[in-house]
């Protein structure tokens, strides 16, 4: 019987706050060329300021800090993090386990702003490790997770049912409570930003791993003839 597995990608496949020091970083070579601005000093401020308060309107305080806040200049600011080219790489664990699984259909569901995703993606090289990428704002907002509706596009397109894919995410506040109900397996990844959040037990995943290395094994319990090559 053909098994399909599908992936969440920020804090799933790689650590998302990469993405966010890349952006910070091109925010603050900007402002640096323009107001004559120590970069590493603008990008340290803005990632300390993450770690302490979470992102918040961090653009719009490390402009007042600067004495440069204007509703224009931090719309520049969101929009150059938005758009830019991110600085970003798959972990090496991250492509052994695609690699492992590479005989069996692989996809992404991804949630958050179109033109964000997609640079993540194509930096990441999913575009070309995955059967197919669904970008879930393309979709229309509504149908952004926790909604199943991605996954059900995938279930038609394989023609198989639910209990043969298995979603695999990290944030159990939306990846795991509209596709449980409906018969989909779920894997919890516990890293990244929601590792230490606690759901009631409809939203959480039915098998939690430390990490990818432990995926196998995890699919190997949903799927008991699951096998992997190497």
């Amino acid at each position: 019987m053909k098994k399909v597995i599908v992936f969440d990608m920020d804090d799933t496949l790689y650590d998302e706050f990469e993405f966010v020091k890349s952006g910070f970083r091109e925010v603050a070579k900007y402002l640096s060329v323009n107001y004559h601005l120590q970069e590493e000093e603008l990008f340290q401020w803005m990632w300390q300021r993450l770690l302490k308060s979470g992102r918040g309107r961090i653009f719009d305080d490390l402009l007042k800090e600067n004495n440069l806040f204007s509703k224009g200049l931090a719309k520049k600011c969101v929009s150059i993090y938005r758009l830019h080219k991110p600085q970003i790489t798959l972990p090496t664990q991250t492509k052994g386990i695609l690699n492992k699984l590479k005989q069996y259909p692989c996809y992404l569901i991804t949630d958050g702003n179109k033109t964000v995703q997609y640079n993540k993606v194509t930096a990441l090289g999913l575009d070309k490790l995955m059967k197919k990428c669904y970008l879930t704002y393309r979709h229309g907002i509504k149908n952004s997770k926790p909604s199943p509706y991605c996954i059900q596009l995938i279930q038609r397109r394989e023609k198989i049912d639910p209990k043969n894919i298995v979603y695999v995410g990290d944030n159990p506040t939306k990846d795991f409570v509209g596709i449980k109900p409906l018969g989909f397996r779920t894997i919890r990844i516990m890293t990244g930003q929601h590792k230490l959040i606690e759901m009631p037990e409809q939203y959480e995943a039915e098998i939690r791993v430390n990490d990818l290395l432990e995926l196998p094994v995890a699919l190997k319990k949903i799927w008991p003839e699951f096998e992997i090559e190497g």
